[in-house]
């Protein structure tokens, strides 16, 4: 599992982006639509079209940093978009899962035994 230092939201952007920006373009995404500062430390999340294909950009206390992941097949779910500036904000146990591809919304539970013996 992902773990994010204490107070570091994972914010997703809902809907799809256009995956043709860099890190400078989600940044002024994370600006004017999602009214955050990406200089705050927490991870913003982006989703194109496609669906197996994902950017995160956050600050690491002394840069910009751009994390890309595609998926080799599938796709990561990701919640739709109503209203411009949607998001959801994930916990680190979700974030994990998301990316690796797991529906971070109902994951599938282990099996766990009724009694010892």
């Amino acid at each position: 599992m992902m773990m994010l230092p204490a107070g570091v939201k994972v914010h997703i952007a809902a809907g799809a982006t256009d995956m043709r920006k860099g890190m400078d373009g989600l940044a002024m995404l994370v600006e004017a639509v999602l009214r955050e500062d990406p200089f705050s430390g927490h991870l913003f999340a982006f989703r194109g079209r496609k669906t197996n294909l994902i950017k995160f950009v956050f600050r690491d206390g002394n840069g910009l940093c751009l994390f890309t992941k595609r998926l080799d097949p599938g796709g990561f779910v990701w919640p739709q978009a109503e209203d411009p500036g949607d998001r959801v904000v994930l916990s680190s146990a979700q974030l994990s899962m998301l990316i690796e591809g797991i529906d971070w919304r109902a994951p599938e539970r282990v099996w766990r035994p009724e009694k010892a013996g």
